[in-house]
């Protein structure tokens, strides 16, 4: 069952969302979507393959719409601004359970915001097709200790993955898994994109 519900950011925005909710959930799960400027919501592809699947198999999932897309308040903020909305969606759903663990999970543009955001309440990050070009500080995120799960695309059309490998080389706690076939967008590769965020939050 889904529920509706409205996030307000530390900056005043009030984010569209959607709850998911697992049966006797082992882990949470903050869903961050494409590029709000070309087409991204919280209804693109991959996110909503990974809202619809994982609840299934124990994982708690909140999505929602960055500052400025559907019905969320405010403007795009070049990335800058929307680490709030990361923020205020981190927040809710770890209040939800402080004892189950909650991950970061982005796609493309929310790849590199999840990435962004190094708050003590989530346990780990997977960035799937990141473009490495909104995140804030990759030496602090790269870093730290918590584990990261790198998703790419082998025929990324926006970021090759050979780059993201190399410009991540020296991360801590990090692995690479490139999805053979996929193009940035998964089209007909989203099963597999499923399995590597649920194994990756498994714990």
């Amino acid at each position: 069952m889904v529920e509706r519900m409205t996030l307000v950011t530390d900056d005043g925005e009030q984010l569209d969302a959607e709850l998911a909710a697992a049966d006797d959930a082992h882990a949470h799960v903050v869903l961050c979507h494409p590029h709000p400027q070309h087409g991204g919501s919280m209804r693109s592809l991959v996110t909503s393959e990974l809202f619809q699947a994982l609840p299934t198999r124990g994982v708690t999932c909140l999505r929602y719409d960055f500052r400025g897309v559907g019905a969320s308040t405010g403007t795009f903020d070049g990335g800058v601004g929307e680490r709030h909305d990361v923020r205020a969606a981190l927040r809710h759903l770890h209040a939800l359970d402080p004892g189950v663990p909650t991950y970061l999970v982005g796609w493309s543009f929310g790849a590199d915001l999840a990435l962004s955001v190094r708050d003590a309440e989530h346990a780990g990050w997977v960035g799937i097709a990141l473009p490495l070009h909104w995140l804030d500080d990759p030496a602090a995120t790269g870093t730290d200790p918590r584990p990261k799960l790198l998703v790419l695309a082998e025929h990324d059309e926006f970021r090759p993955p050979d780059d993201v490998v190399h410009a991540t080389a020296a991360w801590t706690n990090t692995r690479t898994e490139v999805v053979g076939g996929a193009s940035h967008f998964f089209v007909g590769r989203t099963p597999r994109v499923v399995e590597l965020v649920a194994e990756a939050v498994a714990g």
